[in-house]
């Protein structure tokens, strides 16, 4: 979600998500004046190619397969009018050749059925893109829904987010986080879902949902992280008994309280990056189990363990979806390298400085969601909270959460 108002307001104008394939098909990729001249040069070199050959080689049925290709490129109204341009070229150049009526009939009927064929393929190509947008919209609307708009302010903790969710059917993640207040300090989660498309989105709403109780009900980490397994665990059986795939969640729970430490219990996720005093480095966690869904497959059972957060420091948690972006070299992203580079940064211009080199490093073209929060310990000296409507409405650099 926007943090600030201006964002707000702007992201009112823009276009929805998923929607740019619709639109892109319904417009058309290429300038009618660039069509129209095209189109004029084609035709005349078809034609005086075909006066040089003459009846020995007719060469402007060939002028049939245009529409076939302004159906791909072009908008329904451009296709129609390639396709009267050449019918009319066609029934002109018979009327001044040589062959015999039913040769003429034939050649014109032809045409027609062509151009026809033609029309109504790129009317199907822009109905099935219209409708995979509304699709795309659909998911990604339902991914925003499903988390908590950033940032987060608990009693113990500062949350900013960054979250991008790919916006293409078949690249729809599983990307989760939330932050969850209970009488036993702040809760924090966040986790990326195998797989991709809505089954996807399924499992992660399921293991949202059991986090959320299980934070305020749970006295202890691995309690939570429990009740999350049982969580997956279920609706994997579900997705089986309907024919789905099953799915495991590679996941970070932590825990603040109001000591100096954060409790962690490790699912297969990401190790967090501790940024303090100008230096990044990564928190080493010996701990690490099976993601959830998969505690059947290990002997061991998931244990805390906890590391020191000082007062001023940031704590910055990922998904694979920073650390394996690719650039057109399909090299890495350079995760670490950077972080040293922002080291000194608060949580809000680490989240901009990321977002805008992510942005920069792959050009744009992403194969996976998003999502990094940015925690830092709330003041325990007395000192007010900021609200999150507060820290909201302050202004922002770059999008850090949309």
């Amino acid at each position: 979600m926007s943090l600030g108002k201006g964002r707000r307001a702007q992201g009112r104008t823009r276009v929805l998500p998923g929607t740019e394939a619709g639109a892109t098909a319904a417009t058309g990729r290429i300038r009618s004046w660039v069509l129209a001249v095209g189109l004029a040069l084609l035709s005349t070199l078809v034609v005086l190619l075909d006066l040089a050959t003459g009846d020995d080689l007719r060469v402007i049925p060939l002028l049939v397969v245009v529409p076939a290709l302004a159906s791909v490129f072009c908008t329904l109204r451009q296709t129609v009018w390639v396709a009267v341009w050449i019918t009319v070229v066609v029934v002109g150049s018979g009327l001044g050749g040589d062959g015999t009526f039913w040769d003429f009939v034939f050649g014109i009927g032809f045409t027609v059925l062509a151009c026809a064929l033609g029309v109504a393929a790129c009317a199907a190509r822009i109905r099935h893109a219209t409708e995979m947008a509304r699709l795309r919209s659909a998911a990604v609307a339902l991914q925003r829904q499903i988390l908590r708009p950033l940032p987060v302010v608990t009693d113990q903790v500062f949350a900013y987010g960054l979250y991008e969710p790919i916006e293409e059917d078949r690249f729809v993640g599983g990307d989760i986080y939330e932050v969850v207040q209970s009488p036993y300090g702040t809760r924090v989660i966040i986790g990326d879902v195998q797989g991709k498309g809505l089954p996807a989105i399924g499992a992660g709403f399921a293991a949202i949902a059991a986090f959320r109780e299980a934070a305020v009900r749970e006295p202890t980490l691995t309690g939570v992280v429990e009740a999350l397994e049982d969580a997956v665990v279920r609706h994997n059986v579900f997705s089986a008994q309907t024919g789905e795939a099953e799915r495991f969640v590679t996941a970070l729970i932590l825990g603040f309280d109001e000591g100096g430490d954060v409790h962690a219990v490790n699912c297969g996720h990401l190790p967090p990056r501790l940024l303090h005093q100008g230096r990044s480095s990564a928190v080493p966690l010996d701990r690490t189990s099976v993601p959830l869904g998969l505690a059947g497959l290990s002997r061991e059972s998931r244990a805390e363990e906890s590391f020191a957060l000082p007062p001023e420091a940031t704590l910055l948690v990922v998904t694979d979806g920073v650390t394996e972006a690719r650039d057109a070299a399909r090299d890495f992203y350079p995760f670490d390298q950077r972080l040293g580079d922002w080291a000194g940064h608060g949580p809000r211009e680490l989240l901009d400085a990321l977002h805008v080199d992510l942005e920069k490093f792959t050009g744009g073209i992403r194969r996976d969601d998003v999502a990094a929060l940015a925690l830092r310990r709330a003041p325990g000296d007395g000192r007010p909270r900021p609200t999150a409507a507060a820290e909201e409405a302050r202004p922002v650099a770059g999008a850090v959460s949309d």
